[in-house]
């Protein structure tokens, strides 16, 4: 028999009953009893101390946290972002990066080779790379230098570096070449995304039939609605397979949009993310990105002249706002982060859901759905 623990005294974020305790056994990583168990002398014990009992949250944006990015290039910078968001409930992550067109791609190797190494926090599932193939015109915060046209040699080095590793890309469909590149990350099960892209309703309907499946950060970095110019949002939200990412901090998109994109979706194509960059778990203040300073303040991130460059939120908080902006219930909101991004990421089988034979990714919530312990394939990496 393998290392068991013993969760006593939770309640399951989506029971009908709240008052109801339960108990979770965890043997070798993985559930296997859920209920009413009694305690055997060998059990390692967590008293959930009446706290909620949700599946670990799954981020599948985010850059950096935690004073480190994954450009960094080191494990010691991905260690860094694994134990941050640990203390927001995340227990497993893409690591969300950009691809030098013309210069070293290290951190992306290395990205490769910590997936699925113990990194002290959340695991690393793979590597969500925005571009290279996007509209320099909607690049946002990426450089010039890591844009280029779309090529099949540029993805084959890139499939190589990542070392079967590449989850999502982000790809403009109006590039011209994008569209096979698209057909290509859809047959390899990578996650096709539509962003950083100035494609019209056509050319958006184009891209998902060639294979876009998900689209990042929503509103962000993609041209909006005209009454007689529909653009991608129309094509996005009357696709009834299309799942997007949403930033619920109220600063990305004004909380009457979100609410609105949130209702429009429906809970099962909502994936809220971080967006997170360094400043994540960092106190408020001022700081040097890309060797410019910015202030962090109240969760987000902006250069001196206003320029927002990312938020500095976990995913508990994100989720307190979600819930906050749009009424949803805990057991919906939920979802956003733990079934739904599971879904795109083809981990649904072993992640997303507290039931038996899953992975043990667990997350304690306090009422205020603040973190009170978070458990890595039966591992406590955070408590209070």
């Amino acid at each position: 028999m393998g290392q068991q623990l013993l969760i006593t005294n939770c309640r399951l974020f989506d029971a009908a009953d709240d008052i109801q305790m339960v108990s979770i056994l965890v043997e070798d990583g993985v559930i296997r009893q859920i209920g009413q168990i009694d305690a055997d002398a060998g059990f390692d014990i967590l008293d959930a101390q009446r706290r909620i009992a949700a599946p670990g949250f799954i981020d599948v944006h985010i850059q950096g946290a935690g004073g480190a990015d994954v450009l960094d290039g080191t494990e010691k910078a991905l260690s860094a972002i694994s134990q941050t968001c640990a203390r927001y409930g995340t227990t497993s992550f893409l690591a969300t990066t950009v691809y030098n067109a013309n210069g070293d791609n290290e951190h992306l190797a290395l990205a490769a080779e910590c997936t699925g190494r113990d990194l002290g926090g959340a695991d690393l599932v793979g590597i969500h790379l925005e571009g290279p193939f996007i509209s320099e015109n909607k690049r946002g915060m990426i450089q010039p230098g890591c844009i280029c046209e779309p090529s099949m040699e540029v993805l084959d080095k890139i499939l190589e570096m990542t070392g079967g590793h590449l989850a999502m890309m982000t790809v403009a469909p109006e590039v011209e070449g994008s569209l096979e590149i698209i057909h290509r990350l859809a047959d390899s099960n990578i996650v096709a995304s539509f962003a950083h892209s100035e494609a019209d309703y056509e050319q958006t309907v184009a891209g998902i039939e060639a294979g876009i499946s998900h689209v990042t950060h929503l509103f962000n970095a993609m041209s909006g609605i005209h009454h007689r110019s529909p653009g991608p949002l129309v094509a996005i939200f009357e696709s009834e397979e299309i799942t997007a990412q949403l930033i619920a901090d109220g600063v990305h998109i004004h909380q009457s949009v979100l609410k609105f994109a949130f209702e429009t979706l429906g809970p099962n194509r909502v994936i809220l993310i971080t967006d997170g960059m360094q400043a994540m778990g960092l106190p408020d203040g001022k700081y040097i990105y890309n060797g410019v300073e910015y202030e962090s303040k109240d969760g987000a991130a902006r250069y001196k002249d206003g320029t927002l460059i990312g938020t500095a939120l976990g995913l508990s908080e994100l989720l307190k706002r979600l819930i906050s902006f749009t009424g949803c219930s805990l057991d919906v909101a939920v979802k956003t982060v733990t079934e739904n991004p599971a879904k795109v990421l083809g981990l649904v089988d072993r992640k997303g859901s507290i039931a038996v034979g899953k992975d043990a990714d667990l997350v304690l919530l306090d009422e205020d759905l603040s973190v009170g312990a978070t458990i890595v394939g039966g591992k406590i990496v955070f408590g209070k």
